[in-house]
């Protein structure tokens, strides 16, 4: 689970690094594309069934569409702000998914605990705000990038578990967003007036791989396999290490800059993502 925190933790420097060479949200579509062609095969050699009628259509689209549009503010936010804030202010999703499973899944209601790990990732979020306001506009603007695709992610998940998909295995599940997005992260790049692929490096390359195969193929496999062994909230709780992976790889590999004040609002973020998690 710390190897998969690091994996994720870095994925925004991979984007960050091949900016120039295949513009950012349409680096997202290869991703999914390459994601989905191998979640296909995958299934295939395992016989499992992504195209029986299970009532999860309808559900799977809505998912999918999400799906895609937060990776058009995380991609396209990495063109205003460091890979360090957008890794810290994605992972709000947590806390914001604790918040709206409580209101619209039976069974998910916060206790005291969990009300504290949101209060805590909301004042790390105002913290984190107030000193990307006071840089720049351009830095302001991704940030709330950042905090948009962390909305959709959240609403992503609650989506997941309020309506038939509850009941899909996670291959379909991961399918039909990896699937959507596939055809419509295409779409998002010709309408935003991106450039695509302007130069295809070895870099270039082994980024797209970072993304496609490593990222949102095997670490989500991984991941659901890790579930299957697990105590679900004993993994989850270890999730606050991404925001910190992320944060570190930017300033160590993209030599960004690091505030305390951001340091203390990641931190405040992470800690809220443990205690989310934390069952009472």
């Amino acid at each position: 689970m710390v190897l998969l925190t690091a994996l994720w933790g870095f994925q925004q420097v991979t984007i960050k690094l091949i900016a120039a060479d295949v513009s950012l949200v349409m680096q997202a579509a290869i991703r999914s594309i390459i994601a989905t062609a191998l979640v296909l095969l995958w299934s295939y050699f395992k016989n499992h069934s992504l195209f029986r009628r299970d009532g999860t259509l309808a559900a799977g689209i809505a998912a999918g569409v999400l799906f895609a549009f937060e990776f058009v503010f995380i991609y396209g936010g990495l063109g205003y702000t460091n890979a360090s804030r957008m890794s810290v202010f994605v992972y709000l999703a947590p806390p914001l998914t604790a918040l709206g499973l409580h209101f619209f899944v039976t069974g998910e209601r916060l206790g005291a605990l969990q009300w504290g790990g949101v209060l805590v990732a909301f004042a790390g979020l105002v913290l984190a705000f107030a000193e990307g306001f006071s840089s720049n506009l351009d830095t302001f603007r991704g940030d709330l990038c950042g905090l948009f695709a962390a909305v959709l992610w959240a609403s992503t998940t609650v989506l997941i578990r309020a309506t038939s998909l509850a009941r899909a295995t996670a291959t379909k599940t991961l399918f039909y967003q990896l699937a959507v997005s596939a055809l419509v992260l295409p779409l998002a790049s010709l309408l935003l007036g991106e450039k695509g692929v302007v130069a295809v490096t070895p870099m270039v390359l082994a980024s797209l791989a970072y993304q496609g195969v490593i990222v949102a193929f095997a670490s989500y496999l991984a991941w659901f396999w890790l579930l299957t062994c697990y105590l679900a909230a004993r993994l989850s709780v270890l999730s606050f290490l991404t925001p910190l992976f992320g944060m570190l790889s930017g300033v160590v590999f993209l030599s960004e800059p690091l505030s305390a004040r951001f340091a203390l609002a990641a931190l405040l973020i992470a800690a809220g993502i443990a205690l989310v998690n934390l069952r009472r």
